[in-house]
């Protein structure tokens, strides 16, 4: 008599990262200051704002149908653009929005059940475009663009869920701003 072999376990549903579009100029602007100033061997991810750094994946169909529900109802976001930050190791572009400010309150009560410590923290949207570099190249990066700077306004045009499996993340659903804000 065989018997069958056990059962493999199931893989673990990769945590979901969820993130904030931009208008496309704006992306495309903080996407080529990340592509010149990123470490290339780590620089697999377009630029980005991340409202949640790990939502569980194996809830990722009920996820998706609260955000898009919460996305029908929500307009366009304009954020201003409002000055630059050093990260210690990396440069970050500073976001202001007060409604922006007020749906990662909603979803973070939305998701609290489901929040790691990090994404319970308060809510600080940033744009990164260095990271992971020495303290002095991060100082004269941030001298350089605080240089020329000007606040600019940016358009939150909805959000993006993606599976993060350690290097590249994987587009799980683009959920844009139906209301009309």
């Amino acid at each position: 008599c065989q018997s069958n072999p056990p059962p493999m376990p199931l893989p673990e549903a990769a945590p979901l990262v969820l993130t904030l579009a931009l208008d496309a100029d704006a992306q495309a602007y903080f996407d080529e200051l990340r592509r010149q100033h990123f470490p290339p061997k780590i620089n697999y991810l377009a630029a980005h704002v991340t409202l949640f750094h790990h939502l569980p994946g194996a809830e990722e169909e009920a996820i998706t149908a609260q955000l898009a529900e919460i996305c029908q109802a929500q307009g366009p976001l304009p954020v201003q653009v409002t000055d630059l930050r050093s990260l210690g190791r990396g440069v970050a572009f500073n976001l202001e929005n007060a409604e922006l400010r007020a749906l990662h309150r909603r979803l973070q009560m939305a998701f609290s059940a489901r929040l790691t410590p990090q994404d319970q923290q308060k809510f600080q949207p940033h744009v990164t475009v260095q990271n992971k570099v020495d303290p002095a190249v991060t100082r004269q990066l941030l001298a350089d663009l605080q240089a020329s700077f000007q606040p600019f306004a940016a358009t939150g045009t909805g959000l993006k869920l993606w599976a993060y499996r350690g290097g590249p993340w994987e587009l799980r659903a683009v959920l844009p701003f139906g209301g009309k804000g």
